[in-house]
């Protein structure tokens, strides 16, 4: 068992930590610099998530499928030494890895005890609520923090992606059938709903998606990254960051890709 930290602490920590298994390390100066560990010359990117094959009706744009549990009941966090926090979803015999570099998608081994998955030299090996990573870039030991159901249409059945953040408090939703989101801010008081455009698609392991609403003069920016993220106020797991940009101000949460079913 490790020690009990603040996740505040784990982070100042993490700045110092010049061994990062899942990518490099940050630095101020820009974004990080991240390598694909898997180990392969051409990694094919994930599929985006796409509509529904009866549905007649316009649907909005695709998603990154990195933003989605693909079908895994929850999304689970975990604090590993040296310090960096990851984020795991389990649909079937494979394993979805979120990290502060991106995300990651490996496939299950046989192995005698526990459970063990592997993308080219990178792999992933559990055994109850204990993990053991490993890649080129070295080695992490983990152990299960937290566990969030993955939302599913159940609870929000015209949403195909949901976010949300803490001080002030705001909710985003894009609606599932045509281009538009809802935007709530101010702990609710103030409720938007606009269409948007997608201005960045990226996939693989640095998914991101950038969305741009409201007139030209003074436009919502949207940033929606493949990232470990980790609610500011609860620590619950969400598989992506969220950043709007709107009306001089910054907001910052997590956000995920909403579920057909479990």
């Amino acid at each position: 068992m490790f020690p009990k930290v603040s996740r505040r602490a784990w982070h100042v920590l993490s700045g110092l930590v010049c061994m990062a298994v899942l990518g490099g390390c940050a630095s101020s100066d820009g974004p990080p610099q991240v390598r694909d560990v898997s180990g392969d010359s051409l990694t094919t990117p994930p599929r985006l998530e796409a509509p529904d094959a009866t549905s007649s009706e316009p649907e909005s744009p695709l998603l990154p499928s990195a933003f989605f549990a693909d079908g895994a009941e929850a999304f689970v966090s975990w604090r590993c030494t040296p310090a960096q926090d990851l984020i795991s979803a389990s649909p079937g015999d494979n394993l979805r890895l979120w990290s502060g570099q991106g995300y990651y998608a490996l496939e299950r081994s046989v192995v005698a005890e526990g459970k063990r998955y592997r993308k080219g030299t990178l792999t992933f090996a559990q055994q109850g609520d204990e993990a053991h990573v490993e890649s080129d870039n070295g080695q992490l030991a983990c152990q299960q923090e937290a566990r969030r159901e993955a939302t599913t249409r159940a609870q929000a059945p015209n949403v195909i992606f949901k976010g949300q953040g803490n001080e002030p408090g705001w909710t985003l939703a894009l609606a599932r059938k045509a281009p538009r989101l809802t935007l709530v801010t101010q702990y609710g008081e103030q409720q938007r709903t606009l269409d948007y455009r997608v201005t960045q698609l990226e996939n693989g392991h640095q998914a991101s998606m950038t969305l741009e609403a409201g007139d030209a003069g003074s436009p919502i920016i949207i940033e929606l990254e493949a990232r470990a993220c980790f609610d500011s106020m609860s620590g619950k797991p969400y598989p992506v960051r969220v950043r709007v940009e709107e009306d001089g101000r910054t907001l910052l949460g997590c956000g995920q890709g909403v579920e057909r079913s479990h």
